[in-house]
């Protein structure tokens, strides 16, 4: 019997991805542990093993095809020694149900008087004499409508006579249904631009993701920002001299990264994140780093970078930068983290403040470093200014949380050797 490959969940979250490519064909023989597809999810593209073996009978699901649900067949194994053709015949139909005999109709019984009327139930007991209740059968008055002028109420001939002589009140028409209007069609999107004048990019699914993700950070997190000035010079020689013995060059991002982390340790209530029922304060300080992408954006996580080296987190943020672009990145190394970085410095941009990536308490957005006039000991001069931004989720980091973390991440930038401790 056919075996179903099924579209595999790549990560907790996951309920839908684009089949990327087929990396066999129909008739291969597979084994347990091959490499058969590519799988493109909204942050990456991953590689799909094979649990069963046998040879490829049909691929259901082509190349490129988007929005594959979790656990829809996308193709058939035969066993071995099955045949491949009956592993992709469909299932034979089930055999008509024989129609059957003719079952002889009861004879109709003839027809009853018609019965008159019930009385209407209002839970009581009618009270009538018999010849009041014959009468009021034969004349088809309803003895529940009428009131009984004996002792105690109870009815009598006259009332039923009375009651059949009385008019009848006309039947209440029945209701008319309200005419349903048929739904309308949905209309068009209208742009305000002519035809013609712009291109129409279709939004994949990392767009779609990265949309959704910042709609709900802005609308659900209450942001507020602090801005500090750092200078440079100190970290930029120092910079210079371990770049002359390094194997991995370090970039000033690296020293952003591992001086973000060691604030973190310094002032662990802003290294946390909001839950309805609790605060987690988090006991490692597992920083993202936000790399622009074709299509969109991904935050992968350098975890634990506390307790790394500099030579380490830049050998660490290389091959995760490199294998972010060519979108390789597992969803453990790039979902979670409890503190992001964003970069913009290299685009010359002076100062941002970037929204807060969930589940994250916070968000540091780096400027470019430029020369600035500056005023020490009472006298003009020139350093090399970085301007950064904190983004505070103020349901776990208050203002002063957040000005202490940024006190403490100036006082490594701008006395580096500190961070080689």
């Amino acid at each position: 019997m056919a075996v179903e490959i099924l579209m595999p969940a790549l990560s907790p979250t996951m309920t839908e991805g684009k089949l990327a490519k087929w990396l066999v064909k129909e008739g291969d023989t597979i084994k347990s542990g091959d490499v058969i597809a590519e799988i493109e999810t909204d942050k990456a593209t991953m590689e799909v093993e094979a649990v069963d073996e046998g040879t490829l009978a049909k691929i259901l699901v082509p190349a490129g095809s988007e929005n594959v649900a979790v656990n829809t067949p996308i193709a058939l194994i035969a066993a071995e020694g099955e045949d491949v053709s009956a592993a992709v015949a469909p299932a034979p139909k089930a055999a008509p149900v024989a129609a059957a005999a003719p079952v002889a109709e009861a004879p109709k019984p003839a027809a009853a008087p018609a019965a008159a009327p019930v009385p209407a139930a209002t839970g009581a007991r009618v009270f009538a004499s018999p010849l009041a209740k014959r009468i009021a059968k034969d004349a088809g008055v309803d003895l529940g409508a009428v009131k009984g002028s004996g002792p105690h109420g109870r009815i009598v001939k006259a009332d039923v006579e009375a009651a059949a002589k009385a008019p009848k009140a006309a039947p209440a028409p029945a209701p008319v249904a309200a005419p349903v209007a048929a739904p309308l069609a949905p209309k068009p999107a209208v742009f305000p631009f002519p035809e013609g004048s712009f291109t129409s990019i279709p939004n994949d699914g990392m767009r779609k993701t990265v949309a959704k993700r910042l709609t709900e950070a802005k609308s659900t997190i209450p942001h507020f920002y602090l801005t500090i000035d750092c200078e440079l010079d100190a970290l930029l020689a120092l910079r210079t001299q371990l770049n002359a013995k390094s194997p991995a060059k370090i970039s000033v991002n690296d020293f952003i990264l591992r001086a973000s982390a060691l604030a973190l340790k310094k002032v662990p209530a802003a290294n946390a994140t909001w839950t309805d029922e609790a605060i987690l304060r988090h006991k490692h300080a597992d920083v993202a780093v936000a790399v622009a992408i074709d299509g969109g954006l991904i935050t992968p996580i350098v975890f634990n970078a506390e307790a790394k080296g500099l030579a380490t987190i830049a050998a660490e943020t290389k091959d995760l930068a490199e294998r972010a672009r060519a979108r390789k990145l597992k969803p453990v190394e790039y979902q979670g983290g409890t503190f992001s970085i964003s970069n913009l410095g290299m685009f010359g941009i002076k100062e941002f403040a970037a929204v807060i990536n969930p589940p994250h308490g916070a968000i540091l957005a780096i400027g470019a470093g430029e020369k600035r006039p500056v005023v020490k000991d009472g006298a003009l001069s020139v350093a090399t200014v970085m301007t950064v931004t904190l983004s505070c989720d103020h349901r776990v980091v208050d203002g002063a949380v957040g000005a202490e973390f940024l006190a403490a991440f100036k006082g490594l930038i701008e006395d580096p050797m500190t961070m080689m401790l």
